[in-house]
């Protein structure tokens, strides 16, 4: 008589399919995560690509706006002595970044406490629901 296990026609055991399977899985989870991490790794490549543009244009920009910054000290100075021009305009530039210093405070203020509250509550409920509490 020939042994069930080895024979094509045969269905596999139940211990054969527990022990592919206890095989498999955790084959199917190293291949799994060595494809994320492959992905991830492209996906970092364009983001660090993208993230050097975006560090590129913001220091042309600052460029753009210094280069207005001295077309109006330039521009007032036609008017005015240049040292009062650039004494105006210096004024000007220190008025608009308290302004927006005191805004920004304002933002940040508003978003404190950092924690994610409203996720933590959600949680406190699932663990009292787990526990029987609701």
């Amino acid at each position: 008589m020939a042994d069930p296990a080895v024979e094509p026609d045969a269905a596999p055991t139940l211990g054969a399919l527990v022990h592919d399977l206890s095989v498999q899985v955790p084959e199917l989870i190293r291949s799994e995560l060595k494809l994320a991490q492959a992905e991830l790794t492209a996906k970092g490549k364009r983001a660090g690509m993208g993230i050097g543009a975006f560090g590129a244009a913001g220091l042309l920009a600052f460029y753009g706006v210094a280069t207005l910054i001295a077309t109006a000290v330039l521009a007032l100075a036609l008017a005015l002595p240049a040292w009062l021009a650039a004494l105006i305009v210096g004024v000007v530039l220190l008025v608009v970044a308290g302004v927006v210093g005191v805004v920004g405070r304002k933002k940040v203020r508003e978003a404190s406490p950092l924690k994610p509250e409203r996720a933590m509550t959600g949680v406190h409920e699932d663990v009292a629901t787990m526990k029987g509490e609701r």
